[in-house]
């Protein structure tokens, strides 16, 4: 799906989505990554839903974030509490979608000037 921007800006926004890839301001994307309005980890160690481990998530809670969105691929799926604990206790709310939801999700909450990052599992 291609999704459109509203009007031109310097931030991060998703442009489009599939199966196994993200499209961030038109450049495609195919890997786990973690996007941010400002910039992006392209390095994210989680590789994949069954890969996650809290200390992925411990190394978004000093960002200065209001919330993660986590996309756990093209399906719902529920980390256990273990994996979300780092990101809870520094007072980060986390919000858990598949990749498709997390990209509306997180143009909206971009576009309401919110603290957000989208930290995507597409492997």
């Amino acid at each position: 799906m291609k999704l459109h921007r509203e009007a031109a800006t310097a931030l991060n926004v998703f442009t489009g989505y599939g199966r196994g890839y993200v499209k961030v301001n038109d450049r495609r994307i195919e890997k786990s990554v973690v996007v941010l309005p400002e910039r992006i980890i392209a390095d994210w160690p989680a590789t994949s839903f069954e890969a996650l481990a809290p200390e992925h998530l411990a190394a978004l809670a000093g960002l200065g974030l209001e919330i993660v969105l986590l996309g756990t691929g093209p399906q719902l799926r529920f980390p256990s509490a273990e994996i979300t604990r780092p990101l809870v206790r520094s007072g980060v709310g986390v919000e858990v979608m598949d990749v498709e939801a997390a990209c509306r999700t997180y143009n909206i909450l971009v576009a309401e000037e919110r603290k957000v990052a989208a930290a995507l599992l597409l492997g």
